[in-house]
């Protein structure tokens, strides 16, 4: 994949909470950040937060670049489903994007790629722009580089979605072993499966279809890995837990993403 189609593609910055943070703490990152953030078209950024605090998060994040999104959904647009979240509420709110599949949804609420399936046709039924985890073991695809083999998740994640459905998708690569870690895949290992997740973009879709997809790398991420993780050429941004935690170092990455190239920088100019 080449240099020239990364630069068509706006890098992401996409912020994990998880069920960290109160309201008071939400407010107070908010203020921090609301004015610091460029605009969507130099770097889109996002920040995923518990359903109690999306629709505060639209009201204060309004008239600025940043996109609220929703950390799980369910496959209704209503229903007896007693604790889930309608894609169609969400979507009513001012929510943009929705995570889907994360390796902990799969791990503790024992989520399927039947059931990713089907939240990511829900969102996008929606009007909801969905990010897919994928954490797949992509070292057992390494001696098949040449084939352009389907990545599993990716493929199954994706079933029955069209070619103007997935232009709203993004996918983002999560090794299990790297989460909460403290230890991020190197920028090689990074590279090798966003790569391979292209390929298989391409064999689902089109190689151009492919260039277009934005695919982010999630995991461990800081200020000081993530220089190198977001120069590859296949990767588009991250999507980061713990150091987004942190304004400051939530926008010390959104400027990285702006240009990786960049050794060092004003945060105050940002």
């Amino acid at each position: 994949m080449s240099k020239m189609h990364k630069e068509q593609r706006v890098p992401f910055v996409v912020a994990n909470w998880k069920i960290n943070k109160l309201q008071a703490d939400v407010m107070d990152f908010l203020s921090q950040v609301n004015d610091k953030v460029p605009d969507q078209k130099v770097v889109e950024t996002g920040i995923a937060a518990q359903d109690l605090f999306l629709a505060d998060m639209v009201r204060t994040t309004a008239g600025t670049p940043i996109h609220v999104v929703a950390e799980n959904v369910h496959w209704e647009d209503g229903g007896a489903y007693t604790g889930e979240t309608s894609p169609k509420a969400l979507k009513d709110i001012g929510a943009t994007y929705v995570l889907i599949g994360h390796f902990e949804r799969r791990k503790f609420f024992n989520e399927t790629d039947s059931t990713v399936n089907l939240k990511v046709t829900a969102a996008l039924r929606n009007g909801l722009r969905p990010i897919i985890d994928v954490d797949e073991d992509m070292s057992t695809y390494a001696q098949f580089m040449d084939a352009e083999p389907s990545v599993a998740q990716v493929a199954a994640a994706l079933a029955g979605v069209s070619v103007d459905q997935i232009r709203n998708v993004t996918i983002a690569y999560e090794p299990t072993w790297a989460i909460g870690s403290g230890e991020a895949a190197s920028a090689d290992q990074a590279q090798k499966a966003a790569h391979l997740i292209r390929q298989t973009l391409a064999k689902l879709y089109s190689p151009v279809i492919a260039e277009q997809v934005r695919v982010l790398y999630g995991g461990s991420v800081t200020p000081d890995n993530a220089r190198e993780i977001m120069s590859q050429n296949d990767i588009d941004g991250v999507l980061v837990g713990t150091a987004a935690l942190d304004p400051k170092k939530f926008l010390q990455l959104i400027e990285i993403a702006r240009d990786p190239t960049v050794p060092e920088f004003d945060i105050d100019h940002i």
